[in-house]
């Protein structure tokens, strides 16, 4: 291949591969720098043994992953409070659209990182059990049992039916206004019972340490919020798909970006998803801030 044919056929295949590095990962920046390395090692590779530029990558990517995951597994056991994957906003195009909602990525965590490669390969991406088996190198049948043990495993965080986007976005502006506004009333109508709220502060910015969990306790927590709402009001950025939720991303305190993703099912929020780690929002905050505005 020619330098210009190298380049052509990785970035065919970038967008792809950033995808399955996130999902694997749960973190943009981790995908990126997976990515980038998966690029340079496809400049390295002996062309010879290169039948199919895109099993190649997919095979890179997958291994620089696992091995990633074996030093980001000891950091999150280490975290201080709920971990969440890093957003991603309001995918523009089919590819990058799937059924891996906030909550499943979550649940792919409590995955082994074989398991976790071998349903998102074959499941999420649509490949046989013999090129999973090439991608992580082990045999197809132990694939296919991986997979299998791995749909079990998140089998309940699946979503049941995806909810159309005008509604969603429709429902958030409601729970955005009813938050915001300390209107209490209108926003326990909103919550299951059993609802859960989980805060991402990552330890730099203040958050819930534990997931609040049954809806007094997330009415407690957003009667607070309300008062101080009052004296410092929270700014909306814009509403957005947040890993497939419908959700909003702010300013708070005049200097926190946070997103705010809910799970909707039969009408009522039963999951809130709070990411305001400032490291996981680096992007966001001067992009969308800026745009909202």
């Amino acid at each position: 291949m020619t330098e210009i044919s190298l380049t052509t056929a990785f970035s065919d295949q970038r967008p792809g591969l950033v995808r399955l590095a996130y999902r694997m990962l749960g973190s943009v920046a981790d995908a990126e720098d997976v990515v980038h390395d998966a690029w340079l090692r496809w400049l390295a590779a002996d062309r010879s043994m290169v039948d199919e530029p895109a099993a190649y990558l997919r095979t890179i990517v997958t291994r620089l992953c696992l091995n990633e995951l074996k030093s980001t597994r000891r950091l999150r056991e280490t975290y201080i409070g709920p971990w969440l994957p890093d957003p991603i906003f309001d995918p523009e195009d089919g590819e990058a659209a799937d059924d891996i909602t906030l909550p499943l990525m979550i649940a792919l965590e409590r995955l082994s990182p074989l398991e976790r490669a071998a349903f998102l390969l074959h499941d999420v991406f649509g490949l046989k059990f013999d090129a999973v088996a090439e991608a992580i190198g082990r045999e197809a049948g132990t694939c296919r049992k991986l997979a299998s043990r791995a749909r079990t495993h998140i089998h309940d965080a699946r979503p049941r039916f995806a909810i159309p986007k005008e509604e969603g976005l429709r429902f958030a502006t409601a729970f955005f206004n009813a938050s915001r506004t300390g209107d209490l009333e209108a926003l326990r109508t909103m919550l299951a019972e059993d609802v859960v709220t989980y805060a991402d502060g990552g330890g730099q910015v203040p958050a819930p340490s534990q997931p609040l969990v049954g809806i007094e306790a997330v009415m407690a927590r957003h009667a607070a919020l309300a008062r101080l709402f009052a004296v410092r009001p929270s700014q909306l950025i814009r509403y957005a798909v947040i890993d497939g939720l419908p959700g909003f991303i702010t300013m708070e305190e005049g200097t926190t970006v946070q997103t705010t993703a809910l799970n909707i099912e039969d009408g009522r929020v039963v999951a809130i998803y709070v990411t305001r780690n400032p490291d996981k929002l680096r992007n966001v905050g001067h992009r969308e801030a800026g745009a909202g505005a």
